[in-house]
């Protein structure tokens, strides 16, 4: 029984023995590799977190169904008359005709607020619009803004309507996901999916007047003008305007008028009557490697400030000929478009915050805008601006208007822009109204003479016949 129990004792030992082994020289080694999925260390650039925006899953029902029902039918009448004769046709007489046009809008409050494309109700004598349940209402045109293509109706409806709620543009991102709502070819409630391909895209039209649009592929055609491009939680980012094809029909590319200028021109049509336009008081361009050799910098990207205005708001806030603006509020400027799109949300007497690269140091300078007013004096084929007293001192000048731009192609060929007019038909100009007035009683049968000086300081006259 003894011997029993000793090779028990001695089994039971040995067996520790082993065990004790086992756990100290081969256990350690495989804990290390063993990894439970809560313990799993993250050096995997991998982001799991999805998010609804950008999400390749994204279900698009809800901003569908939240939006249809605020994209509206516009139809706009005009009247022209067609010729029935040649004396007709050299007098301008002939027989009326109702021409239809047919476009989008966006109701953007229950009250019956619409806002749409310019050119949707350009020349309108009647508007009519048609909501997504078939009902059919009269429309009033209540202003217009040429220079972003953004117009204002208002419609009269016994109830609250469906609303789209404004976005905030500038918060977009690329590949973020939008829906392009309107009614192309007159097919009613048609929603159309893409990305944000580019934002502040300018489409480089001759009279320089830039602008910053959303690009998107979301499929946009005739009739969509005016519609809504919204993000996936169904808030307005942006009002489909044009596209670029050489069919004239959607080829992959389409673009928007950024939400934050939409919304920004409809209050002040509302507010003042007009739009409230803003400057920095500076002209520049846009920065590359090529400019950037030219001028001797580093900078690659922004725009580069080549003058100060007198006497402006980034005169007075320390802005320098050579600084680079990079930000505008914190919003990353790369080229001039996103500059003037910024803008283009902001009022005069707004304060920005500029940030600029100057001898290689960044430098934060706010800088109050100042109120941009011009006139387009059509029979000469410019716009004029007032000038402020330091700028005129500095041309060596008492009185006159600026040009800011041309007009037309063939005007643009005279490289008039910086020009002063100080005299129309020798009559002195003190300001715009001054421009208005003289042009509004002029003779229209008589030949316009217009006095300036250049940007060399000369004096000039020109016939305008």
């Amino acid at each position: 029984m003894k011997q029993t129990i000793k090779m028990m004792a001695v089994a039971l030992f040995a067996g520790a023995v082993t065990l004790g082994g086992y756990k100290y020289f081969i256990e350690p080694d495989q804990a290390v590799a063993t990894i439970t999925q809560e313990e799993r260390p993250n050096f995997i650039p991998t982001n799991f977190t999805t998010s609804p925006v950008s999400s390749t899953n994204a279900d698009f029902t809800e901003a569908a169904e939240k939006t249809v029902h605020a994209v509206v039918h516009v139809k706009n009448t005009t009247i022209s008359r067609q010729p029935t004769n040649i004396m007709e046709y050299f007098s301008g007489g002939g027989k009326p005709r109702a021409i239809v046009g047919a476009g989008s809008g966006v109701i953007i409050s229950p009250d019956g607020y619409i806002i749409t494309n310019n050119h949707v109700i350009a020349n309108a004598s009647q508007l009519e619009v048609t909501l997504n349940n078939n009902k059919i209402y009269k429309a009033e045109l209540i202003g217009t803004d040429p220079n972003t293509d953004i117009a204002l109706i208002k419609v009269d409806a016994e109830e609250d309507l469906p609303f789209i709620p404004f976005g905030d543009s500038n918060n977009v991102q690329l590949g973020e996901w939008v829906l392009a709502v309107g009614n192309p070819f007159n097919l009613n409630s048609t929603v159309t999916a893409g990305i944000i391909s580019a934002k502040a895209r300018d489409l480089n039209r001759f009279d320089r007047n830039p602008q910053s649009f959303i690009q998107t592929d979301a499929a946009v055609n005739r009739g969509n003008s005016g519609g809504a491009l919204v993000n996936v939680r169904g808030e307005l980012i942006g009002i489909n305007t044009a596209i670029t094809s050489e069919t004239g029909s959607y080829v992959g590319y389409s673009f928007a008028v950024p939400s934050n200028v939409a919304r920004k021109v409809i209050e002040d049509i509302m507010e003042y009557g007009d739009v409230q336009r803003a400057i920095l008081g500076i002209s520049g361009g846009t920065l590359n490697t090529n400019v950037a050799d030219e001028l001797g910098i580093e900078e690659t990207q922004g725009v580069y400030v080549a003058s100060v205005e007198k006497g402006s708001g980034a005169d007075k806030s320390g802005l320098k000929k050579g600084d680079v603006i990079k930000k505008m509020d914190g919003i990353v400027v790369r080229k001039f478009a996103d500059l003037s799109g910024y803008l283009n949300s902001k009022r005069p007497n707004d304060v920005v915050d500029v940030t600029v690269m100057r001898n290689g140091r960044e430098k934060h300078i706010p800088v109050t805008l100042v109120k941009l007013e011009t006139y387009e004096i059509q029979d000469l084929g410019l716009e004029v601006r007032n000038a402020n007293a330091a700028l005129l001192k500095q041309r060596g000048v008492e009185h006159g208007v600026i040009v800011s731009k041309a007009l037309s192609k063939d005007m643009a060929r005279y490289n008039l822009e910086g020009i002063i007019i100080t005299k129309i038909n020798d009559e002195k100009i003190e300001d715009i109204d001054d421009a208005k007035r003289i042009m509004n009683k002029r003779d229209y049968n008589a030949p316009i003479k217009m006095t300036f000086i250049n940007q060399r300081g000369e004096l000039n006259s020109f016939i305008f016949r």
